[in-house]
């Protein structure tokens, strides 16, 4: 298989070869609405045969040096290809091209991350000898791989996502078996022959393509995978978790994020990065600003700054250069996304601009006269929409964003270190963002939420450890 253009079917990726089935599913161009390539459907027989490659695979020695070897190999690959994959990602998942390009170089910085990560994996020392009786004993720990590592990824950056859990795993010394999203698995797919050319050994890493509720069931089942690793809903992640038993799971999971502008904030800084950060990928980003909180005394005036710098936004064809907004990843999607805005409508919420459908595109909207209680504020959007409402006191605001059943990232646009203090303690996420939107993240920070938006964390070295399990040895001298 080549890197260079949209084939017709693609095969699954099991112990170094490519295997196609009779039974396919068609992965569709997400703004023709059109069948762009085909994908072999893996069925249970396939799911054993690469679990089975994975956990013969963790026997041959892969040392730190060899991982950081292939990771670096594959980032420079990854680099070298980064328009072919990004005509393809803006095909398979319809955003828009610029916004491809950079999702490319980021998974090729996840790499780089994991591979320099390989080489940093360590214990520490354990004063067992402080204890009564054990004057002559001395201890340390290590951090070994967990073993095989189920991966289930979603559709939204089926890249840099999919990099962000075979980066560390692989840097760890796991295995990986990877179930890209059905809707969007040729990246993945191209970046399993990218590993191939780097020198990743044969059962480092499988990639089963086809629906995700049969090859999830049927890595749940198999007891030879030691931790499952999922990006996604929170039902499929409630799932995975209920029947994974013991094993280790780690899950990024949904949020309604929320973003506060204060009254002594920059309001033009505040409103161009909401709008960045708001409608990107049309919205379709765990942590895309979907709340907007404005303290009353700038309230008119940062709304206007936002609409104005909204309204220039393009909607279109996402191979288009000047395209800012693409379709959304599926049709019912957006037509979801519309009856979610014709509701709240109803419910009294003003639609300041946009509440337009064409076909899969949704174009950017805003909405005020909004209250804490509707679909559009309590749960999660996935969509070009955001919700503009205002506030007085910051024990209020702070008690509103926390009024929510996610937790993964917040905004805080402030000057007020104490407030930007207050914030930090008592608003319940897993990062919070001062001075820009809930949508930032580099890719070596902690990344993970609390409440329903998951357990356990992404960035390599964090992923690292929820990667490894630590093993303490005693010694008695």
């Amino acid at each position: 298989m080549t890197a260079t253009a949209l084939e017709k079917q693609y095969g699954l990726y099991i112990n170094g070869e490519w295997k196609s089935t009779e039974e396919t599913m068609d992965v569709l161009n997400k703004y023709t609405q059109k069948i762009a390539s085909k994908i072999s459907k893996a069925d249970k027989s396939h799911v054993d045969e690469a679990v089975k490659g994975a956990k013969l695979a963790l026997e041959k020695p892969f040392h730190p040096t060899d991982r950081y070897h292939v990771l670096m190999k594959a980032a420079q690959l990854l680099i070298e290809r980064t328009e072919e994959f990004a005509r393809i990602l803006t095909v398979e998942v319809g955003k828009p091209i610029g916004e491809s390009r950079g999702e490319v170089e980021r998974a090729a910085l996840t790499l780089q991350i994991s591979a320099e990560e390989a080489k940093r994996i360590h214990g520490e020392g354990i004063p067992v000898e402080s204890a009564p009786g054990s004057e002559n004993r001395m201890a340390f720990t290590l951090r070994v791989p967990v073993g095989v590592i189920a991966a289930i990824t979603p559709f939204n950056a089926p890249l840099n996502l999919v990099c962000h859990k075979i980066g560390p795993a692989l840097a760890a010394g796991n295995t990986v078996v990877l179930k890209p999203a059905e809707v969007t698995p040729i990246t993945a797919l191209m970046l399993a022959s990218i590993f191939e050319e780097a020198g990743l050994p044969l059962g480092r890493l499988q990639v089963l393509t086809g629906e995700g509720a049969g090859i999830g069931n049927w890595l749940l089942e198999n007891k030879d995978v030691s931790m499952f690793t999922f990006t996604g809903s929170p039902g499929v992640g409630e799932y995975i978790r209920s029947k994974a038993g013991l094993r280790k799971v780690a899950l990024e999971l949904g949020n309604n994020s929320a973003t506060i502008v204060h009254k002594d904030a920059d309001l033009e800084q505040a409103a161009s990065l909401i709008t960045q950060k708001s409608f990107n990928n049309a919205g379709q980003v765990c942590i895309s600003v979907q709340r907007v909180y404005v303290q009353e005394e700038v309230y008119e005036q940062f709304l206007l700054k936002l609409k104005e710098k909204t309204e220039k936004l393009i909607v279109g064809n996402p191979l288009e250069e000047n395209t800012d907004i693409g379709p959304l990843i599926r049709l019912r999607e957006a037509e979801r996304v519309d009856s979610w805005v014709k509701e709240a409508v109803q419910q009294g919420a003003k639609i300041e601009t946009g509440g337009k459908r064409e076909g899969a595109s949704y174009y950017p909207t805003i909405l005020t006269n909004v209250n804490d209680d509707m679909k559009v504020c309590r749960e999660e959007v996935f969509g070009p929409v955001v919700s503009v409402a205002g506030y007085n006191d910051i024990n209020e605001v702070i008690a509103r964003v926390n009024d929510s059943d996610y937790g993964l990232q917040a905004g805080l646009f402030t000057n007020d270190l104490k407030f930007a203090m207050k914030a930090a303690r008592e608003i319940e996420v897993g990062g919070l963002i001062v001075n820009d939107a809930s949508a930032y993240r580099v890719d070596h920070m902690p990344y993970g939420g609390v409440k329903n938006s998951g357990t356990g964390k992404e960035g390599p070295k964090y992923a690292i450890e929820e990667m490894t399990e630590e093993k303490i040895i005693v010694m008695n001298l």
